[in-house]
């Protein structure tokens, strides 16, 4: 039984341990080292530690998985435009036979021509499918025989565990599938991205990852996805070992969707603007006849006011903040920030039906906001 992309919702049951895809790989001849026999030999003639045998088995079970991506992009220099080759850029994840590979946006954006490099050595035209840069997240896609395109099965990181060993396959430097080692430091790391939203749940990790890895997979034991690697906190843009990987949920619920309409659609709770204070969001605006509105929120209200100065009367207008409603809680979690807020909302999809928790003139409403598609 074997679960690709095709089924995101990857369960427990449906992928065998790391020595047990070795094994199957070997007896298929699927191994991507060369004759499968010979490997099979050279497993059962030397002593390798457990921990040796796990690094082998996820490095045969997943590296015809990973692709290398060069990209080209245009530059302006003086009167001329230049065209820049980036070679290693990052790397890729093959997610099913139809051709489409995984990858950061960072790696992709601007590019005029991208190049994917798969296992054996071919180099294949890609078309960016679809991307979110407030992932970071990109889809490619290209036309190249399925016999050459390896899916990666994918994992669940709703049950990882600080100190679970780990590993990433990448191309750091244009060095083609790398296999690092390193367990997870901590999760539920948040990390900014350039359009100034905060992705949540990032998954931690002490594996060395260096400029070209960006893309490439993050792997638990038993050789499933359980991360996509993006970013590193150093210096001197080397690996220090702090590394962050967005999670295999996060893209579960992303990917489809860039593959079906190039672009992510998230739910909308028609709130314009909020201010945070120490017990929770103050709605300030709603958008017009939006969810919020609809469901009976309050925000901020402008009053109009006569006065009148001498001989002269005067319009003056006030905002008056008395009434607004002080969000709380989504879904009975609580919520302090706008990115916690924002985190809850986009979990959903539109049309669903969430419970928003309100303060309002001392006493706890709880609001039932049926989610717009964002515009």
């Amino acid at each position: 039984m074997r679960c690709s992309f095709a089924d995101v919702s990857v369960r427990e049951g449906c992928v065998a341990l790391a020595a047990t895809l070795l094994l199957a790989a070997v007896a298929s001849g699927q191994q991507a080292g060369g004759d499968p026999r010979q490997l099979a030999d050279d497993m059962a003639g030397r002593s390798f530690t457990p921990e040796e045998r796990t690094n082998i088995a996820v490095y045969e079970a997943v590296n015809r998985s990973v692709a290398n991506i060069n990209t080209k992009t245009t530059v302006a220099s003086g009167l001329f435009l230049l065209e820049v080759p980036s070679e290693g850029a990052g790397s890729g994840i093959v997610l099913d036979k139809q051709g489409h590979v995984l990858t950061n946006y960072h790696v992709v954006e601007g590019a005029r021509e991208i190049q994917v490099l798969l296992f054996d050595g071919s180099s294949h035209s890609g078309k960016l499918v679809g991307f979110d840069p407030a992932t970071d997240v990109a889809v490619l896609k290209v036309e190249a025989p399925a016999a050459l395109l390896v899916p990666t099965v994918f994992g669940s990181s709703s049950n990882l565990h600080v100190g679970q060993r780990v590993f990433a396959i990448g191309n750091p430097f244009g060095l083609e599938r790398t296999l690092t080692t390193g367990i997870i430091s901590s999760l539920n790391r948040s990390l900014p991205t350039r359009t100034g939203r905060t992705i949540k749940s990032i998954i931690q990790t002490d594996a060395a990852i260096n400029p070209g890895n960006s893309g490439g997979p993050l792997l638990d034991s038993g050789s499933r996805l359980i991360g996509m690697n993006t970013a590193i906190a150093s210096r001197t843009g080397q690996s220090s070992g702090v590394g962050f990987a967005i999670p295999v949920g996060t893209l579960a619920r992303i990917v489809p969707q860039l593959i079906q309409r190039g672009k992510v659609i998230r739910p909308d709770a028609g709130i314009a603007r909020v201010y945070q204070t120490d017990t929770g969001l103050l709605v300030a605006a709603l958008a017009p006849e939006g969810p919020s509105e609809r469901a009976g929120m309050r925000g901020f209200k402008v009053v109009r006011e006569r006065r009148r100065q001498g001989p002269f009367v005067a319009e003056f207008e006030r905002v008056d903040r008395s009434g607004a409603d002080l969000i709380v809680a989504v879904a009975g979690e609580t919520v302090r920030t706008a990115d916690d807020f924002l985190a809850a909302i986009e979990s959903r999809n539109p049309g669903d039906q969430v419970l928003i928790t309100v303060e309002r003139e001392g006493h706890r409403l709880e609001l039932p906001v049926v989610l717009d598609a964002e515009k």
